[in-house]
């Protein structure tokens, strides 16, 4: 951001500071802010750049008299500097490595709500993700989309009915500013769509020691229509949706080239940049490579992540509409386009799929909760080869959420007196957080309290304008002003409205709910915020049916749904609730983040156990919902319902007013503290940051180093082992099994020799194993897998293999012989997705 005129020189690092999205997880920063003009900050939606633009000259004279917040500047921006300057976790585990090792794609970053180009879960994830990879000092940089109509704003009218209204941003008052080339001129690149040619500009967003580059068709040398393909955030139809991934793919490559950055490392987060691939493809095509290189260059380079738990939620494209938008584009592939279309090529379906492509092109690939990475792995099984499902290549790194983003202040403040200094930097440290126990009860919950009645009055002001704005009687107005009662106990339900979701499933039994909320000396009351698409018709129904709800006397103040969820709104409420409730359809929640933002405040949980709650849950941290995972969907349903009110009602709000008598209720308190012990070192981003770069980063780049090295000469000679392997495959066999028992073997077990002919493959091209079952200590059968050690070549391509199994086990009834693809350079056991040959 450029430097203000009007912003006197001794202050002048102000405009550094708004321009830099660091404010915005510092608190000093934003007290900062605040402090310069209060009422001012509200109503610009906490938006720094704007609130510098709008201070006048009787208001910078104000400030120069301010000791206080002269005081305050000199402290932040000494915070600031001596951030910029510290050798960060990164730079102390793996040094060496360059500023522009990692890319990371995303289609939607949200930070703060002063840049709304977000809309949801995935892009909070991401933009927590890029917080900590400042704070950790990662080598990473982030491409996006600058949305200049970002995702909508949510309002509600009198009968709950959901309205998306539009607003176009004027990015000059936003945290982001136009990228100049070496010229001085501002930078752009172009991509081909429909065969014309649309003209990007390259805008950069500064998350403190991060850049995110983001990119905007809405220029006066775009027609009309290709000015609006980076106008919304998943607005449109498919037409729209497949132009913005070429966007963000292939544009997003080619502004990494214009700024003269060259990762080691693509993330793709979500299959939207998979055409990402393809542009790093064209790339070594046109250098001389041949496809088959190139192919393995660009794998060894590439880790996708996956979100989605279905098969619906993965992007696919007819082929009529991927043919009309990259007709243009394809012909640079020459004699590979066929296959540069195959990696995306789903058959079954006959259409272009953006996972299959992202799967295809990445060597290493992961869901995002140990539990989304085994339905990601029973999803992809038949894609990748059709192996047992533990051994899917795919892994997962449970997400977490951004600590110093999430923590309210005040409970922050209460952990800088009572944990280690460094728990900031070490948050993913389980030792430090004993030190919660110390935290005396009448402290945390005198500070819960005010984070709870802050978020009452939030609440409040959130009904008054609703019913303002949809004209209601002064009355109805007023009233919004008396509604919830900061001593119940609050239960707060905000994420994006989804059926799968079950935003609903609290009023199945809607005379039970009436009994347990209008209990006269318990009193309980719900929050409930969050926004459906506005092509969901059925995830628009759920917000009116809770507002038809919240409207019934019995319910009226007890059962509230707010408008307009956004980051600010959502930060408050999970800061000031008593309990996070989250009951989505089991498997179908990756991860779910909104429970663990709750957590680092000492809000408990109170969720199915998906995604991520199924780690979490230790039994006495939080309470699960319960049903019996092997019923039909609507029994399922049933049971969570029942289940849901018998933990309110026998468990939860007993507990809550357990200890109504005492100056605080400490045997609840006990609980938050447990919380925070068990989830807040596991579930937080440096965690989840550390753990890409260990399992996925570092291999990657060290790999991707190895591949382009003398004359990348490892990539050649594994694009050449495969091809061979891929030709030849059908002339393998199992041609020969003994299994005696040898006097040899160690007692209780044999010796089998295997014989497999390879054809015209060599010796060492295959790994054979042995394969039975047996049952394990709960039970239940599980696959042994006995390595087979290549002992001679035989002659004719035959070579022999032996290893000791069971001496009890029979060929052809009790075990199977496979064999698999095996090389040095595979980034894991099964990188060629072969059928195995197998004798049963």
């Amino acid at each position: 951001m450029a430097q203000d005129l009007r912003i006197p020189e001794r202050f002048a690092s102000l405009s550094e500071l708004a321009g830099n999205l660091w404010f915005s997880w510092n608190d000093g920063a934003t007290r900062l802010f605040r402090h310069m003009a209060p009422v001012l900050w509200e109503q610009l939606s906490h938006n720094p750049v704007l609130l510098l633009k709008q201070l006048t000259e009787e208001d910078w004279q104000r400030l120069a008299q301010d000791e206080e917040f002269a005081g305050l500047y000199e402290e932040v921006t000494a915070t600031w500097t001596s951030y910029q300057a510290a050798n960060a976790w990164f730079q102390k585990e793996y040094p060496g490595y360059r500023s522009d090792s990692i890319a990371y794609f995303s289609a939607e970053f949200g930070f703060h709500e002063s840049l709304p180009i977000y809309s949801g879960g995935l892009g909070v994830l991401a933009g927590d993700h890029l917080k900590s990879a400042s704070d950790l000092g990662l080598p990473l940089t982030g491409i996006g989309l600058l949305y200049r109509k970002g995702y909508f704003r949510q309002k509600l009218d009198s009968s709950g009915i959901q309205t998306a209204e539009r607003v176009d941003h004027d990015f000059a008052d936003h945290p982001v500013r136009p990228v100049q080339g070496a010229d001085g001129g501002e930078l752009f690149v172009d991509v081909l769509i429909e065969h014309d040619l649309v003209k990007l500009k390259i805008w950069a967003t500064q998350i403190g020691r991060v850049t995110l580059y983001l990119l905007d068709s809405d220029l006066e040398d775009n027609s009309p229509v290709n000015r609006e393909l980076t106008s919304q955030l998943y607005g449109g139809g498919q037409d729209m949706r497949i132009a913005q991934e070429l966007i963000l793919g292939v544009g997003g490559v080619r502004a990494l080239r214009a700024l003269r950055l060259a990762p080691a490392a693509y993330h793709i987060n979500e299959g939207h940049a998979a055409f990402l691939s393809l542009e790093r493809i064209r790339e070594y095509l046109a250098a001389g490579f041949p496809y088959e290189t190139a192919l393995e260059l660009v794998r060894a380079s590439t880790i996708f992540t996956t979100h989605t738990p279905v098969p619906a939620g993965h992007d696919t494209f007819p082929l009529d509409l991927f043919h009309r938008n990259l007709d243009g584009y394809l012909p640079v592939f020459g004699s590979a386009r066929e296959s540069v279309i195959n990696l995306g090529f789903d058959p079954d379906k006959n259409q272009f799929n953006m996972t299959f492509l992202a799967m295809n092109c990445a060597a290493l690939r992961n869901g995002v909760s140990k539990l989304h990475g085994h339905v990601s792995r029973m999803m992809f099984k038949g894609f990748l080869g059709g192996f047992e499902v533990d051994e899917v290549p795919i892994g997962h790194v449970t997400n977490g959420v951004h600590m110093e983003s999430w923590t309210a202040p005040e409970i922050a403040e209460l952990y800088d007196r009572h944990l280690p200094a460094d728990w900031r930097t070490d948050q993913a440290d389980a030792s430090l957080w004993l030190g919660v126990s110390s935290i005396p009860d009448e402290e945390l919950w005198d500070r819960h309290h005010k984070l709870k009645k802050k978020l009452v009055d939030t609440a409040r002001a959130n009904l008054e304008e609703q019913r303002r704005r949809n004209g209601e009687s002064p009355e109805r107005i007023s009233e919004a002003g008396t509604l919830l009662n900061p001593e119940a106990l609050t239960i707060g339900f905000a994420r994006r409205f989804a059926t799968y979701k079950r935003a609903n499933l609290l009023f199945k039994d809607l005379p039970r709910l009436s009994q347990i909320l209008n209990h006269p000396t318990r009193p309980v009351q719900f929050l409930f915020a969050g926004k459906a698409h506005p092509a969901d018709i059925p995830g628009q129904d759920l917000i009116r049916e809770i507002y038809r709800v919240s409207q019934l006397n019995e319910f009226r103040g007890k059962v509230v749904m707010l408008e307009n969820y956004d980051i600010g709104l959502a930060r408050e409420l999970v800061q000031g609730v008593d309990i996070w409730l989250n009951n989505p359809l089991r498997p179908l929640e990756a991860s779910g983040t909104s429970g663990e933002k709750a957590a680092m405040n000492g809000v408990l949980n109170f969720s199915v156990l998906d995604g991520w709650w199924e780690e979490g849950y230790d039994g006495a941290n939080g309470w699960s919902i319960e049903s019996d995972p092997h019923s039909d969907w609507q029994a399922q349903e049933q049971q969570n319902a029942d289940s849901l009110y018998s933990r309110l009602e026998n468990e939860i709000i007993p507990l809550y007013y357990a200890d109504a008598d005492a100056d605080c209720p400490h045997t609840w308190i006990s609980r938050m503290k447990h919380s925070i012990q068990t989830l807040a070192h596991e579930y937080n981003t440096n965690r989840m940051v550390q753990d890409y770069t260990r399992e996925f980063y570092v291999p990657t780049m060290e790999r991707f180093c190895r591949f382009t090295a003398n004359d990348h000469a490892e990539a050649e000679a594994l694009a050449r082992f495969k091809k061979l392997v891929n030709d030849h495959w059908p002339e393998v066999s199992v041609t020969l099994v003994e299994d005696k028992p040898e006097e040899s073997a160690p007692a209780g077990l044999k010796e089998v020799d295997v014989e497999i002919g390879l054809g015209l493959l060599p010796a060492d091209s295959v790994a054979a194993e042995i394969v039975y079952y047996a049952d394990n200590s709960e039970g239940i059968w599980e696959p042994v897998h006995v390595p087979l050690e290549r002992k001679e070549e035989l002659g004719g391509g035959k070579v022999r293999f032996r290893g000791q199994i069971p001496v009890h086990l029979h060929h052809l009834e009790h075990y199977s012989v496979r064999v698999r693809p095996d090389h040095p350079l595979f980034a894991h056991r099964f990188e060629m997705p072969l059928g195995f040959t197998t004798v049963h």
